[in-house]
C-alpha cells in the first residue's frame, strides 16, 4: 500500500477506480473516493489546501495511474521523489554547540559595529553569557581566558577580549543563581502538590 494509514480496503477503491474505463464515471468515484477521506480527516477541514493535499494522496496511492478531472495540478511521480534542498540551520562551531546559535548572530552584531564603547559593552555581554552557557554545560568552573579563546575563535578573530583586563562575572555566581533557580522551582512544586490537602491535628 501507497499510504498504509488509509487501509486495505480504500486502496482497493482506488484500485477499481482505475480500472474504470468510462472517464465520466472514473470522475464520480474519484470524487467520491475524495468525500469519503476529507470524512476520515474531519480535523483538517480547516487546515489550508486539505483538498489539494486529499487529490495528491490518491494520485499517489493509484501509484499515479489514475486519469481524471482534477481541480488542482496533477503531481508527478518524478517531482515527490525529489528530496528537498537541505534547510541551511545557523550553526555554531561543532565544538561550541552548547552556546546556542544565537551567540553567533550576536557576535555578528557586534563585529558590524563601529568600536567604542556601545561595541565594547555588547562583546562583553556575549563573553558573560557564554560563560553562563558553558557553566548550564554540566561543568563547574572555566577560566575566562578559554571563553576569550572561543570568543575570539567563532568571531574568526575580530574578537579578542584577552588582554589582562577584562573580568567575567565569577563561576560562582553562576552556579549560585542556577542553585536558586533550582530551589525555587522544587518549592513552587511542592506547593502546588500541597494545595487541596487537609491538615490533621493529632
Amino acid at each position: 500500500m501507497h499510504i498504509p494509514e488509509y487501509g486495505r480496503h480504500f486502496q482497493k477503491m482506488v484500485d477499481h477506480a482505475v480500472s474504470i474505463e468510462d472517464r465520466e464515471k472514473r470522475n464520480q468515484i474519484a470524487q467520491a473516493i475524495i468525500s469519503v477521506m476529507g470524512n476520515m480527516q474531519p480535523h483538517l477541514r480547516d487546515v489550508p489546501d486539505f483538498q489539494h493535499k486529499l487529490w495528491d494522496q490518491l494520485f499517489i496511492m493509484s501509484d499515479f495511474q489514475l486519469e481524471v478531472d482534477s481541480p488542482y495540478p496533477i503531481p508527478s511521480k518524478e517531482l515527490l521523489a525529489q528530496r528537498p534542498d537541505p534547510l541551511d540551520y545557523p550553526q555554531n562551531h561543532p565544538k561550541y554547540r552548547f552556546y546556542g546559535n544565537n551567540i553567533k548572530r550576536m557576535i555578528d552584531v557586534a563585529i558590524s559595529w563601529d568600536k567604542g564603547d556601545m561595541r565594547s559593552g555588547l562583546e562583553y555581554a556575549i563573553a558573560n553569557h557564554m560563560k553562563k552557557c558553558y557553566l548550564n554545560w554540566n561543568k563547574d568552573t572555566v577560566e575566562d581566558t578559554a571563553i576569550f579563546a572561543h570568543l575570539k575563535e567563532l568571531s574568526d578573530g575580530a574578537i579578542d577580549l584577552a588582554n589582562g583586563e577584562t573580568t567575567l562575572t565569577e563561576s560562582g555566581q553562576f552556579l549560585k543563581n542556577r542553585v536558586q533557580k533550582s530551589n525555587r522551582s522544587v518549592g513552587k512544586k511542592g506547593k502546588h502538590n500541597n494545595r487541596g490537602k487537609k491538615r490533621h491535628n493529632n
